[in-house]
């Protein structure tokens, strides 16, 4: 985030309440962003639902945010300490965050211009689909200041957008509205490259997009979580989801003016963000209602060469990130249903002990990245004569179960051949599956044929 000159003079922050009523209306703003509501996540075991259903975002893992933040660090290092515009370590942090999209199916443009007598880069990664006439952005900037890595400001805002961006990939989301994801150059010496980027953006070009959210500083080790309150409906989307969530939210002020949504806000596009906090004091009510330390800042490492990748809670990184993905998701109002993906299959013959103990049929899945969709696939083969009697359930590397079929006395008919849809999102896609099966009454009996997983 850009530093201001001069003292800086913290303005009161007024709490305020949540209450049932800003519950409703977040959740009748979500069911009016994408057509409808969603509701928590259920317990294990889960249940598997037969169609797609308007996705509300994955479970971002906060260790592949991490990784993210441990390259760039490593980018920082190995060159001079920083990734500042103009030297070597952000051309290096432009290139890794192009490979993993390249590598993801984006496209991909790099936008050169010039500032401070050195070029700039700007990248600008748009994942294929959705309406061109409505576009969901989010963005961040990707460059440190030249005292130090910057890990939190901003290679953590950088990280938990690639992930997300990352994310719609593996779960081979297809939103209705067309997504587009920016990391933006020289943003410490003026927000130069997104200024850049919508100056020279037609017109009619600005009037497609529907939101720019912005993420600057999302892993403050002593963190506050600040909403950016420019747009009601943006500013409601995100109070709501943190309400959900019992975390407390106050509209950001410290940043105001000072990072990439201004030049978007400039020209009238709505903006939304988050912010956890820099070189304001926490006082003791944040403390109280957030945690951490009162009297200390949000992060004694802003614009320091100690801002590295110790400098980060990993909790608000992880929330945050969460958030980030919730929000791309609802506002694009789409699904999760990749049409086809990677398919692993077992094709052996496993008994199934009549009123007897559970079965389970191993499976393992290897040459994957990340983590499993939120639609993945399971499609069982169990020739069995009265199927009723069956209890079927996949279980994950994890351990999780998750519940395909309940017994029924009243279903007497042979055999389950079906395909069921799971949310497996928050399961690592590789390591062992298992399909497990439980004959829970007497006198029928069965074996699974075979089954297989479609990633």
């Amino acid at each position: 985030m850009l530093e201001l000159s001069g003292p800086t003079v913290q303005p009161s922050r007024p709490r305020r309440s949540r209450t049932g009523a800003l519950l409703a209306t977040g959740a009748a703003l979500a069911a009016t962003l994408i057509g409808a509501a969603s509701g928590p996540a259920l317990a294990v075991p889960t249940a598997a639902t037969a169609l797609p259903v308007a996705a509300a975002g994955p479970d971002i893992p906060v260790a592949n945010v991490k990784a993210h933040l441990a390259q760039l660090q490593s980018i920082a290092t190995a060159n001079g300490g920083n990734r500042a515009h103009g030297r070597p370590g952000y051309k290096a942090s432009i290139d890794y965050v192009k490979s993993k999209l390249d590598a993801a199916g984006f496209t991909t443009t790099v936008q050169q211009f010039t500032t401070g007598g050195a070029t700039g880069y700007n990248l600008v990664a748009d994942w294929p689909g959705g309406d061109a006439d409505h576009v969901v952005f989010a963005g961040a900037h990707l460059d440190s200041v030249s005292a130090g890595p910057g890990i939190n400001d901003n290679a953590s805002g950088s990280a938990g957008v690639l992930e997300t961006a990352l994310a719609v990939a593996r779960e081979g989301y297809k939103p209705a509205k067309h997504l587009r994801f920016g990391w933006w150059g020289a943003e410490e010496l003026g927000m130069r490259g997104s200024n850049h980027y919508v100056n020279q953006l037609p017109a009619a070009e600005r009037g497609k997009i529907d939101a720019y959210l912005n993420f600057d500083m999302i892993g403050s080790p002593n963190p506050g979580y600040f909403v950016y309150g420019y747009d009601q409906n943006l500013k409601a989307l995100f109070e709501n989801w943190f309400a959900a969530k019992n975390i407390a939210t106050e509209i950001d002020t410290e940043g105001d003016g000072r990072s990439d949504h201004a030049p978007f806000q400039r020209v009238g596009i709505p903006v939304g963000g988050l912010f956890s906090g820099a070189d304001y004091r926490k006082t003791a009510a944040q403390a109280q209602k957030w945690g951490g330390t009162a009297g200390q800042p949000f992060d004694r490492c802003y614009h320091s060469s100690c801002d590295t990748s110790a400098n980060i809670s990993d909790k608000a990184l992880d929330t945050n990130t969460d958030a980030i993905a919730s929000a791309v998701w609802t506002l694009s109002g789409g699904t999760t249903n990749p049409p086809g993906g990677k398919i692993f299959e077992s094709k052996s013959q496993l008994a199934i002990p009549d009123g007897g103990a559970a079965v389970e049929s191993p499976l393992t899945v290897s040459g994957l990245t990340g983590n499993a969709p939120s639609a993945l696939k399971a499609s069982v083969d169990i020739k069995h004569t009265w199927r009723g009697d069956l209890v079927v359930d996949l279980v994950g590397p994890s351990g999780k179960a998750y519940r395909l079929k309940d017994s029924s006395g009243n279903d007497s008919a042979d055999d389950v051949v079906a395909t069921y849809t799971v949310d497996a999102s928050g399961e690592t896609a590789n390591g062992t599956w298992k399909l497990r099966v439980q004959d829970i009454a007497a006198q029928d009996t069965g074996r699974i044929d075979g089954w297989k997983l479609t990633f």
